[in-house]
């Protein structure tokens, strides 16, 4: 295959842009070698940004070049399997942001496309390698809280989403926007079948038709419950992580930073707010103790830098469609 793989990306609106075109930029391996987007303002502004890539108009133009390897699809959500599939019968590797698709059907579509191609197809889960989890993840594998059996995280703001996000045909609704990384953070979590889901929504506010809060409870078989809260129409925080155990509790505010950094143009760049670090109280040696947790540093450069090292040197996938379909 080369010592390179020259990646198109498909899309260039914030996802397009401001993610994957700059992040596949920075990949070891990876080339940026074509974008393709319909609206001639992006066209602009994808040619500005990137003066020697190739950009096309359509998706048939650009597989119609033989030089592109990588295909990332940054659209809709529900254009992803459509256009996932259409790439990989071309034979090229796909890359899909999240959500992966709109239902399992769709999923198995894109799985077996890519088998029966002999293609690599995967998810940005990009969230995976967010400080934030990262962190959290660490204190409840060392046991720092005992035995966990309650993670509540929430995703809180106030503002009408914008352009295809607000639209339900096109997003699929909040569970299929950050609620996708929530549950595939939860899924990666909870060494445990999920049992029972409850899902709360409300429309409340805005001319859309997606939900203005969402409140979901996922119970797993060995008993764990893991809440997941969403709204844009919510004025006042909530903890981004809420952890209990049988030893400790675990309270995180604020998100990982690597995006803001990233639309400033260097991710490496980015600031860990001191005071957003988790807080604990827990039991030690029979002690309560306090103490402030000290960050794991996000690493989003890492997803890209998989898919590069699984086509140039056969290393092992880190986000599998396969999981994804579960979420």
């Amino acid at each position: 295959m080369g010592s390179v793989i020259n990646t198109a990306v498909v899309g260039y609106g914030y996802a397009g842009r401001c993610f994957h075109s700059y992040l596949v930029g920075l990949a070891d391996g990876l080339n940026l070698y074509a974008i393709s987007t319909r609206d001639p303002q992006r066209q602009a502004n994808a040619k500005n940004d990137h003066p020697d890539v190739k950009i096309y108009s359509t998706i048939d133009e650009l597989l119609n070049d033989d030089n592109v390897q990588l295909v990332v699809i940054a659209t809709p959500h529900d254009s992803h399997a459509e256009l996932a599939i259409k790439c990989m019968n071309a034979g090229r590797h796909v890359v899909v942001d999240k959500a992966m698709c709109m239902n399992t059907a769709e999923a198995d579509a894109m799985i077996s496309a890519s088998k029966k191609n002999n293609v690599l197809l995967s998810v940005f889960q990009n969230r995976r390698w967010d400080s934030d989890y990262l962190t959290v993840k660490k204190a409840i594998d060392d046991g720092l809280l005992g035995k966990v059996f309650l993670i509540q995280v929430a995703i809180l703001g106030y503002g009408r989403p914008g352009g295809w996000r607000g639209i339900k045909k096109h997003v699929g609704g909040q569970i299929y926007d950050w609620g996708a990384h929530l549950v595939d953070q939860c899924l990666r979590l909870v060494p445990s079948e999920v049992d029972t889901v409850f899902c709360d929504t409300h429309h409340i506010k805005w001319d859309i038709d997606i939900e203005s809060h969402l409140n979901c409870i996922v119970r797993f078989k060995n008993g764990m419950s893991y809440g997941i809260e969403l709204s844009n129409i919510c004025r006042i925080k909530k903890p981004r992580w809420f952890v209990l155990g049988d030893k400790g509790t675990l309270c995180k505010y604020g998100l990982d930073p690597q995006e803001p950094a990233m639309v400033r143009g260097n991710i490496d760049a980015a600031v860990y707010n001191p005071e957003e670090r988790p807080k604990v109280v827990t039991e030690i040696d029979g002690k309560v103790t306090e103490m402030t947790l000290d960050y794991i540093k996000g690493n989003w450069k890492a997803y890209y830098q998989n898919i590069a090292d699984v086509l140039l040197k056969g290393a092992e996938l880190a986000v599998k469609p396969e999981e994804v379909r579960e979420n």
